[in-house]
């Protein structure tokens, strides 16, 4: 569990760092970023792990959102890692495309070679990322998580699969229902193969469905997306929270589309929705 920091920048009275570290479920290097709110200097805080985009790094959250300040006032700790495995020997599309392969890890275990080797960001999420995070920073095992477009789908996943480790769960744009989708399409048949029972275990829709426990869930989606029809489909996912009873709430935001100034203008709401749910327990 060594990790290696290789930045490391004050803002609003906590540090946001950056580090490298060799990842045992992603079988390569990785990086991720922290921000620690200054209330840990003197205690243990909560965390609330982001999730990033196609194409994203670490670094499109913690430079774009403007949410430390708020992070900051509320004593969270935010722990945004790399979208996908990265590096020499790590498999990529062969063509080059901008929504598979390398920046495009879905948030998915790969169970199709080659990108079995490498593309296990699920376990990377869920189980190495947090064992980090615990033992070399001052956190609790309170955690909450959040996410962008595909980060949104696989914040959903992740807690819809996991109720017992995530307080609550918030998506901006998130791609709800990537078995009727291209992109999710895509990266399904990419990364599982053309078995479509391996499909739903990576569904928002069909893990809401079949949910068992309940994780309080906020998802914000602009009415001026350009991806909203075709691939994000946010009100499948409603009539399915509808039918199941679920604590979703979802809100259109008029006029907003998929990018950073959307996630900037609401970032506040969802660092409080997660507060609220961090503090309950």
């Amino acid at each position: 569990m060594t990790i290696e920091n290789i930045s490391s920048t004050k803002a609003f009275g906590g540090w946001h760092k950056q580090y490298h570290h060799q990842s045992t479920a992603l079988n390569c290097t990785m990086r991720f970023a922290i921000y620690l709110p200054p209330q840990a200097e003197n205690k243990k805080v909560p965390v609330l792990y982001w999730l990033s985009g196609l194409t994203c790094t670490d670094e499109n959250f913690m430079q774009k959102a403007g949410a430390q300040r708020i992070a900051a006032e509320l004593g969270i700790a935010i722990v945004a890692p790399d979208t996908s495995p990265r590096g020499e020997g790590v498999a990529d599309d062969k063509d080059g495309a901008y929504d598979f392969g390398l920046g495009a890890g879905f948030y998915l275990n790969a169970t199709k070679p080659p990108f079995d080797q490498h593309y296990k960001m699920s376990d990377y999420v869920v189980s190495e990322l947090p064992e980090i995070i615990e033992a070399h920073f001052p956190v609790t095992k309170q955690r909450s998580i959040s996410g962008h477009s595909m980060g949104g789908h696989g914040a959903l996943t992740i807690a819809l699969k996991n109720p017992n480790q995530f307080n609550s769960v918030s998506a901006f744009s998130p791609i709800c229902n990537p078995m009727d989708c291209p992109w999710g399409i895509k990266a399904f048949r990419g990364y599982l193969g053309d078995d479509q029972q391996q499909w739903q275990q990576y569904d928002s829709c069909e893990l809401m469905q079949n949910s068992q426990q309940f994780v309080p869930a906020l998802v914000d989606q602009g009415s001026n997306d350009n991806f909203l029809d075709e691939q994000l489909k946010p009100h499948t996912l409603e009539k399915v929270a509808q039918q199941k009873g679920y604590p979703l709430e979802l809100r259109m935001q008029p006029g907003y589309d998929h990018s950073y100034y959307f996630i900037s203008t609401f970032i506040e709401q969802h660092l409080r929705f997660h507060a609220k749910h961090l503090k309950a327990n």
